[in-house]
């Protein structure tokens, strides 16, 4: 199923009487979907991802904009008549009900020709059971299994109504990290095997970027980028996506355009034909280089010995961040010596914004 939102708003009233101005949650956002994918909304805490999943579900009214499933414009119909399925963070399941209860919930409200039988609900109820790998837990009750666990139960309860579309709501922020990590294996393999046009909503990059076919970054309500998940890494269009982006996180200095070259602390680094202008510049961690003829000098703090790789932890006067980190092949250990250390630039892994504007150059 392909959803399309067209220049979709939500706005609240403003409970601060000396703004009286409604907020902004979503802003003019437009999205389209294609049928069978998984797209992650990405973006730090009060972006309006969950705002926009939940006008995707009907459960909030958007102030304007249209939101379509296929050709079907769904903008003014309830949740119920949407054929959406919503998992919730907090996993929402009956405690006085068993496993296969709170599964075929959904389907005992079905009704008229649309009404099954309950040897229909139960064979329906273990076939998602299978997806998701729960068939032995079908008699407990909820307080009875674990986390992740009654993760998959939720899973199953959103998957057995056949959704045209499923809406994964922070599915996993109550799950220990290695939780987290075999879940959203799980959730991936289950949306390949369904085929289900998804969307899932994530502040953890690392989480939308594994499992996702795309993601969209938001600040404020706003769209800033979408991609597939190593083009918008590798090519932020902004400060704000490069900064969210990656761990460890991005390198960013003060530095300047000056004369065709690009400039940090008094140093030149790499040529560079624009226009002269302050600037901030961006480097991932994997760009900085030892060995060769390093560009960039900076004061030595640690090495930190991660197994194959090695962080170099060094500082500058020009860094935005408190410390500068590079990761290099563990190769290297035992050239990095002395109170300074010199690294070289991948260009490939320097970007360059407008300090004003945070725009990329």
């Amino acid at each position: 199923m392909k959803v399309t939102l067209k220049n979709l708003t939500k706005a609240f009233p403003s409970r601060n009487k000396k703004q009286p101005e409604p907020v902004l949650a979503v802003r003019d956002f437009t999205l389209e979907i294609a049928d069978g994918q998984l797209v992650a909304l990405l973006g730090p805490s009060g972006c309006g991802k969950s705002t926009t999943l939940n006008l995707l579900s009907g459960l909030l009214k958007p102030t304007g904009g249209e939101i379509y499933f296929g050709e079907d414009n769904v903008t003014a119909l309830p949740p119920e008549n949407r054929g959406v399925g919503l998992v919730f963070q907090n996993y929402a399941l009956y405690p006085h009900l068993t496993v296969r209860q709170n599964i075929t919930f959904p389907l005992e409200n079905r009704r008229g020709k649309e009404k099954l039988s309950r040897r229909e609900m139960d064979e329906m109820a273990a076939e998602v059971a299978r997806l998701v790998q729960i068939e032995e837990l079908m008699d407990r009750k909820p307080a009875e299994l674990s986390g992740g666990q009654q993760q998959r139960v939720a899973i199953a309860r959103a998957l057995v109504k056949a959704p045209r579309v499923l809406l994964l709501d922070e599915p996993l922020s109550n799950l220990d990290a290695r939780l987290r990590l075999q879940t959203r294996e799980e959730i991936r393999r289950i949306q390949r095997s369904t085929g289900i046009t998804t969307v899932f909503v994530t502040h953890d990059q690392e989480e939308a970027m594994s499992i996702s076919d795309r993601i969209v970054v938001m600040k404020e309500g706003v769209l800033q980028q979408q991609g597939k998940p190593q083009e918008v890494y590798d090519n932020p269009c902004n400060l704000f996506v490069a900064k969210f982006l990656g761990t460890p996180p991005i390198n960013v200095f003060s530095g300047e355009i000056s004369g065709g070259r690009l400039l940090i602390g008094g140093e030149a680094v790499m040529p560079f034909d624009a226009a002269d202008r302050a600037v901030d510049v961006a480097v991932r961690p994997e760009g900085l280089t030892l060995g060769g003829e390093g560009v960039l000098t900076c004061a030595l703090e640690r090495v930190e010995v991660m197994g194959r790789d090695i962080s170099v932890v060094a500082t500058h006067a020009a860094s935005a961040n408190p410390l500068v980190r590079a990761i290099v092949d563990a190769e290297h250990i035992a050239g990095i010596g002395g109170t300074s250390v010199r690294f070289g630039l991948k260009p490939g892994k320097v970007f360059v914004f407008d300090r004003e504007t945070g725009e990329r150059i």
